[in-house]
């Protein structure tokens, strides 16, 4: 059995009693997640709740690569992006993330698709 130490970097998670918008903060809260015995950590920077918007890649990258990104060489278990869209995906693959947690299972945008045969396995 493995457990993944969720990391939501979004203003409106329903999972996160406080929103961990700022990366040292992030960073913070998913090294005491590995800690702890997280053996993956899944960053994502959009919410799934039922009727929660729909965020821009841009906006989704601003949240997710600086966390990625601070964690690079810090923890010793891979990084998992939270993400369905392809543009998120490849950037946060280039800044560390080992990978992909693509909610649409392949099916929107094409996120796993899109880093097919790179460096990434598709999950889906």
């Amino acid at each position: 059995m493995l457990v993944m130490g969720i990391l939501n970097v979004t203003p409106d998670s329903f999972g996160e009693p406080q929103p961990r918008l700022d990366a040292p903060a992030a960073i913070d809260a998913a090294l005491e997640m590995e800690a702890d015995g997280a053996d993956i950590i899944d960053v994502g920077g959009e919410s799934t709740r039922p009727g929660a918007d729909v965020v821009s890649a841009a906006e989704e990258a601003k949240r997710v690569l600086p966390v990625i990104r601070g964690l690079a060489g810090r923890l010793k278990v891979p990084v998992s992006i939270d993400t369905y869209k392809a543009e998120v995906a490849r950037a946060a693959v280039a800044e560390g993330a080992a990978i992909v947690n693509d909610i649409s299972a392949c099916g929107t945008n094409h996120a796993s698709g899109a880093l097919w045969p790179r460096r990434v396995r598709p999950s889906c």
